[in-house]
């Protein structure tokens, strides 16, 4: 086993070898030692190579640390195709996002890639290029150079100057209005409605250093960091799986219905029990189990769904019902244009509800509500992009939505999206000095 430093020293050491001055795609990987001091993201925060991408399993089994591009796709569908080309290196994975609109995407393949999977650990170093592969080394060699030591993730010591919501309790409660209108209209079942907060602070905000804060208070969560430049970043805390597929099988939930949380765990149970007998958390749950179901009815050869649990997070608490599944084939693409955006985060009919977002939230939802992940030829996972925030700079935007259905109440509604930005929010304001 060896520590980073060592690896990498192997590396270069590996890439003075002789390589083709063709085209070619090859990967060098070295077994790393981990203790408990190892952090991905520290190293990964250390680093000023651009992108940089921070994954956490929901399970905590799975960590992954991505630092550079050798290559990039702005949709999934291209990145699918890129991995299909290259079935002979089944370990490869392309990691990044795809936006609400699902057409666009940043997923790239690293150049260097520290990979957790349980208790082993391993250094990826990814070489390919359509001209030189002896070229793509040498590059490599110099990007190796460049790396810094792991260094401590910057804590948040932060000075709130203003704090605006997008839209305002007045505009929101017109929102739902006119929301619950439409319902009542037979236009739409369901719409999802969210809300940007945008908080300004004195200083730069460390992306990293919110990252770090969120993994370790809001647990049972999918944590993902991208880190588009030094001053742009996009990252959650997501407790919501849009798929896993192995192979040929699939596995998706439905997500939807919500209460608070308590730290006594009675009064906890109580508000989980109510949350599995309430009529609008069930028909909500139920609505976004029918979609998915009715949209892989003609893709998959078999279909279970499991009986409803409550999730407990750190504010709220969730209503899931399980998904699997057995595609009629492993494509990654068809799992995209099928499952997002769900009900949870658009709502139904999809493109009517779709259509509503777009005309009537004030603001465009970029990455939020779209998905994180990897894909690869043999396996991919995504969580769906929610409790996440935009970072420029000394700027925050906080983004967190509520389903509508008939029968909603616009101040009930603002109190669940005050609950769910609060997963990230209180970290902000807890750290102010």
């Amino acid at each position: 086993m060896n520590s980073v430093a060592t690896a990498l020293q192997h590396m270069q050491l590996e890439l003075t070898r002789e390589f083709a001055d063709a085209p070619g795609f090859t990967g060098i990987s070295v077994a790393l030692n981990l203790s408990e001091r190892s952090d991905p993201l520290g190293w990964l925060t250390g680093q000023v190579a651009y992108p940089q991408f921070y994954w956490q399993h929901r399970n905590g089994a799975e960590e992954v640390a991505a630092l550079g591009q050798v290559n990039v796709f702005s949709s999934l569908g291209d990145a699918a195709l890129f991995c299909q080309q290259q079935a002979k290196l089944p370990t490869v994975r392309l990691w990044g996002l795809n936006g609400f609109d699902s057409t666009q995407g940043y997923l790239f393949l690293p150049r260097l890639e520290w990979r957790r999977t349980g208790g082993e650990a391993v250094l990826w170093l990814w070489l390919y290029s359509e001209t030189s592969l002896r070229e793509d080394a040498r590059q490599a060699q110099a990007f190796l150079q460049q790396l810094l030591p792991e260094t401590p993730i910057p804590s948040l010591n932060l000075t709130i100057l203003n704090e605006t919501h997008q839209p305002d309790l007045s505009d929101w409660c017109h929102l739902i209005h006119q929301a619950t209108q439409a319902i009542e209209e037979g236009a739409l079942d369901k719409v999802v409605l969210a809300r940007a907060t945008d908080m300004l602070f004195s200083s730069a905000v460390s992306a990293a250093g919110l990252m770090a804060a969120s993994r370790r208070v809001n647990l049972n969560c999918y944590h993902f960091l991208m880190v588009f430049n030094r001053s742009a970043a996009f990252l959650g805390s997501s407790p919501e799986r849009l798929w896993l597929r192995v192979e040929k099988h699939l596995y998706t939930e439905a997500l939807a219905g919500t209460v608070i949380s308590h730290d006594d765990d009675g009064r906890a149970q109580a508000l989980a029990d109510w949350l599995l007998k309430d009529d609008k958390n069930q028909r909500e749950n139920m609505l976004v189990l029918e979609d998915i179901c009715q949209r892989l009815q003609n893709v998959v050869d078999e279909l279970d769904v499991l009986p409803p649990q409550v999730i407990r997070l750190r504010n709220v608490q969730h209503l899931k019902r399980g998904i699997t599944a057995r595609l009629k084939k492993p494509d990654d693409r068809l799992c995209l244009d099928r499952l997002q955006p769900t009900a949870a985060v658009a709502g139904l009919p999809r493109e009517p509800a779709r259509v509503f977002i777009t005309e009537h939230e004030p603001f465009d939802r970029e990455w939020y509500a779209g998905s994180a992940g990897y894909l690869s030829v043999a396996k991919s996972e995504f969580c769906v992009a929610l409790r996440s925030a935009k970072v420029a700079g000394n700027q925050v935007r906080l983004y967190a939505g509520a389903g509508i259905v008939a029968g909603s109440v616009a101040r009930q509604e603002w109190q669940e999206i005050d609950n769910k930005a609060a997963g990230l929010r209180t970290l902000l304001l807890n750290s102010i000095s």
